[in-house]
């Protein structure tokens, strides 16, 4: 397994297997690996000739100082779990190499980035997208891959990508979830044995709020604030936000008229934990 922490390296290596052919996936990831991350390297391994994973975890995108220093890493474990994925290559730049001295340029998807993650976490899907689109123009990828996990980053940078025309195809992968129920994440490692137990609550919560909706239940503020109350019902679950709205435009419903997407995140301790579930259509998130 190869990692390559230049830009200039990276692209000459690009240039090698674009020149002979090849097909470029690309797995963006902040590093401390687990099997969600596993799985879109696979599939990208799956459906292109070369896979190229980033391990870099992007001060731009943090609102909170102690969030980002205390952010995992293991890129020991990476390089091991991106192989037996089928990986090719780790990109793993230092800040200095991504933002050198004097970088003054953001890029930012207005309207689907002021909801959800967006009204709480001012900022982060600027930094999201502006470290995002330094990894396209960097690594020329035919395909991009995202977990579902988090439905508003998928969206906000399919949007970016449409509008920019910048040539590569986003895919959406389904979430990864751990026997329990709970999404796989890197945060998890974070929750002590009492902490996951109580995060089951979250997916537990959004599999009965489809319940209600494929009932009969139309009205979302009712169901959000019975949601919300659920939740919290459990001792250290904080709820940040608990969401109903469209699923393209992100921007909050009244009623459950046709398909809609409910997210949340919720802190189970220290750790903010994100997931969603589609309503009043097909779940998605259990397509391949």
């Amino acid at each position: 397994m190869e990692i390559i922490r230049e830009i200039g390296e990276v692209q000459k290596k690009i240039k090698e297997w674009k020149d002979a052919g090849e097909s470029i996936g690309f797995v963006p990831t902040m590093g401390y690996l687990h099997r969600g991350h596993g799985s879109l390297i696979e599939r990208a391994a799956r459906e292109n000739d070369r896979v190229v994973v980033s391990v870099f975890v992007n001060p731009m995108q943090f609102d909170n100082c102690n969030d980002l220093d205390s952010y995992p890493s293991d890129l020991s474990g990476d390089m091991d779990l991106v192989t037996g994925s089928g990986g090719d290559l780790i990109f793993s730049p230092t800040v200095q190499e991504i933002y050198p001295r004097g970088f003054n340029s953001l890029v930012e998807v207005e309207n689907l980035d002021n909801e959800l993650c967006g009204a709480t976490r001012p900022g982060h899907f600027r930094g999201v997208c502006t470290v995002l689109t330094k990894f396209f123009l960097i690594l020329a990828p035919h395909r991009v891959y995202f977990g579902k996990k988090d439905y508003q980053q998928l969206m906000v940078v399919k949007r970016m990508v449409a509008d920019l025309n910048i040539p590569l195809e986003i895919i959406g992968c389904t979430t990864v979830r751990e026997e329990s129920g709970l999404a796989m994440s890197s945060r998890n490692a974070r929750l002590s044995e009492d902490e996951k137990r109580k995060a089951l609550i979250i997916n537990q919560t959004l599999k009965a709020v489809k319940d209600r909706v494929i009932q009969g239940e139309v009205e979302v503020e009712k169901i959000r604030r019975w949601a919300i109350e659920r939740i919290e019902g459990v001792g250290g679950a904080v709820v940040d936000y608990f969401e109903i709205v469209h699923p393209d435009t992100l921007q909050k419903i009244t009623k459950i008229e046709d398909k809609a997407v409910a997210a949340t995140a919720v802190f189970i301790g220290k750790s903010r934990l994100i997931d969603n579930i589609i309503l009043g259509g097909k779940d998605e998130t259990t397509d391949a």
